[in-house]
């Protein structure tokens, strides 16, 4: 690491907890498939109709979409390969740029990107839940605290446990898709619009239309990334974490588009634009009332399997920055039997519980929504500076390398600023709130780092293995 960028000190310690490697090829696909695939699917296509206007094009965009998020996959893997250990884009962003950009990841993701999309998605699972079960809407709250406390506990005690509750809910969800799907093409009639020769009218400005219509798609299909977090708990995860993400990346495109074609066969794309729930509108249409209350079931688990991601990698990442003495030490800390960073886990269900019932998650995580992206962006411009490096032979050549570089990471970055430029557009003071969320973790970072270099208590490391002070 060059000297400008050197992370916080890091001190030698006895205890020898470490990360357990339990985290096979198939998991790691389902963590990624699991990390993309949340209730969007199910209710955004309808944007992108509204937007792009012909089933053409709507294919169209989410096939550029699928484009944009397999060469992500291509350069995460990579990243995955040169640098398996626990926090994903915190290590690549320490080890490219230095500490603090590392930091302000981190402190974006425990503050309000993380915890709030947990607080989010539990919400969201609760109301699918009461609708479904016919509970009182009194039940939301408590149902959303419930599963976020239960899904906590679960990941508390493993990654094995936390992995199979991931495996089991990711399979739920695509059994829901493929019964929608299926449906769609073999029982579906063809919406008269969506037939051969047949075409609704352009939009006025192509371009623009298609640029926006890019937006929602690629958030859709944000959550690859989530994978490496989870790294230095993969079973060979130089061989098998690229491989992970270019299958989960796959075969979320396969079924994203197989929606689609869906939607657009069974409502056709002035349907679809018009509609709030496609997926309940196509397979209501398809199957009745039972299959409106089947999608709402497979809403409701697919919103649970995405809880379950983001309980499970998230601490990883707030682990390995109190690893380097920028965040409570405690934090820092594996459980000596489970294995897992528990107080990160706790840490993050507390405040993740206090956004809930504040209910202030919603405007918070609008206003730092650009910040995903912008954190793919820098993350896949490390790549760069590891490549600067194995030329100068300071690191080792990596085995498995993006195709296409240095032309395909950068339209990755292109992409990125594409969408962040697109959200801070739209609401210029939401970004600008967000921004400020983000930047007031500059002082807590120099806090931190003062208090570390000043000889106080803080986290220790040995050959790689985080641990905390006893």
């Amino acid at each position: 690491m060059d000297e400008q960028h050197e992370a916080a000190p890091r001190i030698v310690v006895e205890d020898r907890a470490g990360y357990s490697r339990r985290v096979g090829l198939f998991s790691g696909v389902m963590l990624v498939i699991g990390g993309i695939i949340g209730s969007g699917i199910f209710l955004n296509p309808s944007i992108v109709a509204q937007r792009v206007h012909t089933p053409e094009l709507t294919l169209g965009v989410w096939v550029l979409g699928g484009v944009v998020a397999l060469i992500g996959a291509f350069v995460y893997g990579e990243l995955g390969q040169r640098a398996p250990k626990a926090g994903g884009s915190y290590v690549y962003l320490r080890d490219a740029f230095g500490a603090l950009p590392a930091f302000l990841n981190a402190w974006g993701l425990l503050l309000i990107i993380a915890t709030g999309a947990i607080a989010a998605v539990a919400v969201a699972f609760a109301s699918y839940t009461i609708a479904l079960l016919g509970l009182p809407a009194t039940a939301r709250l408590p149902l959303a605290v419930g599963a976020i406390v239960l899904l906590s506990g679960i990941n508390y005690i493993g990654v094995r446990l936390g992995t199979l509750t991931q495996n089991v809910f990711t399979l739920l969800k695509l059994v829901a898709l493929a019964v929608l799907c299926g449906a769609g093409l073999l029982l579906a009639k063809v919406a008269p619009e969506t037939a051969a020769g047949a075409s609704t009218a352009l939009p006025d400005s192509l371009g623009l239309a298609v640029g926006a219509a890019l937006v929602p798609v690629l958030f859709s299909y944000g959550g690859w990334q989530q994978t490496n977090f989870v790294a230095e708990e993969m079973i060979d995860p130089e061989r098998n974490l690229p491989r992970a993400l270019l299958l989960g990346v796959i075969a979320v495109v396969t079924v994203y588009l197989l929606a689609n074609l869906t939607y657009l066969r069974t409502l056709g794309a002035e349907g679809l634009a018009a509609s709030s729930a496609p997926a309940a509108d196509a397979l209501g249409q398809l199957l009745g009332p039972g299959g409106r209350t089947f999608i709402t079931a497979g809403i409701a688990v697919s919103t649970f399997g995405f809880l379950n991601l983001v309980i499970l990698v998230s601490p990883r990442v707030y682990q390995a920055m109190a690893a380097d003495g920028l965040f409570f030490p405690r934090l820092a800390r594996l459980h000596p039997r489970y294995h897992t960073p528990t107080s990160a886990i706790v840490f993050q269900a507390a405040w993740a519980i206090v956004l809930t019932l504040s209910g202030t998650y919603g405007d918070l995580l609008d206003s730092v929504v650009f910040a995903d992206w912008l954190v793919f962006g820098a993350t896949a411009a490390t790549l760069f500076v590891y490549r600067a490096r194995e030329r100068a032979g300071s690191v080792p050549r990596a085995r498995y390398r993006v195709p296409g570089y240095p032309l395909t990471p950068l339209l990755f970055i292109a992409a990125a600023a594409y969408v962040v430029i697109g959200s801070i557009a739209s609401n210029p003071a939401n970004a600008l709130k967000g921004a400020l969320l983000l930047l007031a973790g500059v002082p807590v970072f120099f806090f931190w780092r003062h208090r570390t270099s000043g000889g106080k208590s803080a986290p220790r490391v040995r050959d790689g293995l985080h641990s905390a002070p006893p």
